[in-house]
């Protein structure tokens, strides 16, 4: 049995992570990792590799940036021959990015079974990129991999079938689980002891100056009670340097590699993100997350873990922030099946 695993982008990494390593055991199982090359800056790509135990792909299509249709039609012209070629017989795709979408809809007018890994998630914006891509990419999976409950009720409400749905976890938590004491033996690296984390990455937050500018100034003004830790997205940092906007009271720092980046969000009083994953790693981790967005496609983490939507609402971070730093935060718990062991479930039925 031939199976192709399809990453592109940072997020894809820590999935794809732990389904190639449970997938090992099954010695009728060949297994073909393809990067797409979405993310190509090493510190985005190369770093997670290594520290995720990934092996080197048997394919990169070396495909790099460009527009939303740029980009997903060059990963399908680039695609299609190595999978005719090849011909395999399930084809894994992870997450929401423009890999996902663009080698599920090559797979699926060839003929070739596409399970999907991380389905069911819904924001209903459908101004979000990676909104198309999640409600494409579950229009043609012909198995679906839900991280919790409310993936397998919105996946009904859609129309499929039960019998694609698979109620497994989440399988980026077995990356956290598995490498979470190497992170917390991490040093500080001269940060302080208190501070708030910060990642935004989101389009709706960075593209627009007078957003970014908003966003920016409700930093500042955090930064006046506890000190903002802000590694930053490359396109944040373009960003910031295009609008001339001023983070000099801010500590930036460069993308950092998953282990240390995790590290960091496991010692922090607070995160700050407008990041899908990073609501999640925050509810495993029992820490406070305040997430710049007016909806999640992860409700789980708002209902049952740590995070609260606070838009971009200055005086709401202000009153959210104040209540977690004088130790009133939201106490969540960790949801059911995010016990470090989807990999092998998923592995199980792929193999059988």
């Amino acid at each position: 049995m031939k199976v192709f695993h399809i990453v592109g982008a940072r997020p894809n990494f820590m999935k794809v992570a732990p389904v190639l390593s449970a997938l090992k055991v099954y010695p009728h199982v060949e297994q073909v990792l393809v990067h797409t090359g979405q993310h190509y800056d090493p510190n985005m790509s190369d770093v997670f590799f290594q520290q995720l135990g990934i092996p080197a792909p048997d394919v990169n299509l070396a495909v790099g940036s460009g527009s939303h249709a740029k980009q997903t039609a060059e990963i399908m012209t680039r695609f299609e021959p190595v999978v005719v070629e090849a011909n395999p017989d399930l084809v894994l795709v992870y997450g929401d990015v423009n890999s996902t979408v663009a080698t599920a809809l090559v797979c699926a007018k060839l003929g070739i079974r596409v399970a999907h890994v991380e389905a069911g998630l819904r924001s209903f914006d459908r101004s979000m990129p990676e909104e198309i891509n999640r409600l494409m990419t579950d229009q043609l999976a012909d198995a679906l991999y839900t991280p919790s409950e409310d993936g397998d009720a919105n996946l009904l409400k859609e129309g499929i079938s039960p019998h694609k749905i698979f109620r497994v976890g989440n399988v980026m938590i077995d990356s956290l689980v598995r490498l979470l004491p190497l992170a917390e033996r991490q040093g500080r690296n001269g940060l302080p002891d208190r501070y708030a984390l910060v990642t935004l990455h989101r389009p709706s937050n960075v593209d627009d100056s007078a957003a970014l500018k908003s966003v920016l100034e409700s930093l500042l003004a955090v930064n006046r009670d506890v000190a903002v830790v802000f590694p930053t997205h490359p396109r944040t940092r373009q960003r910031i340097s295009e609008f001339g906007l001023k983070t000099d009271q801010l500590r930036l720092l460069d993308p950092l590699p998953y282990v240390d980046f995790l590290g960091l969000q496991s010692r922090a009083q607070v995160v700050i993100t407008d990041s899908g994953g990073i609501q999640e790693e925050t509810t495993y981790l029992g820490v406070p997350c305040l997430t710049l967005r007016e909806n999640t496609e992860r409700p789980i983490t708002v209902t049952l873990g740590t995070n609260v939507l606070v838009g971009r609402d200055p005086e709401k971070l202000r009153a959210e922030l104040s209540s977690i730093l004088a130790g009133k935060q939201k106490k969540g718990t960790i949801p059911p099946l995010w016990d470090g062991h989807t990999g092998e479930r998923i592995a199980a039925i792929v193999a059988a």
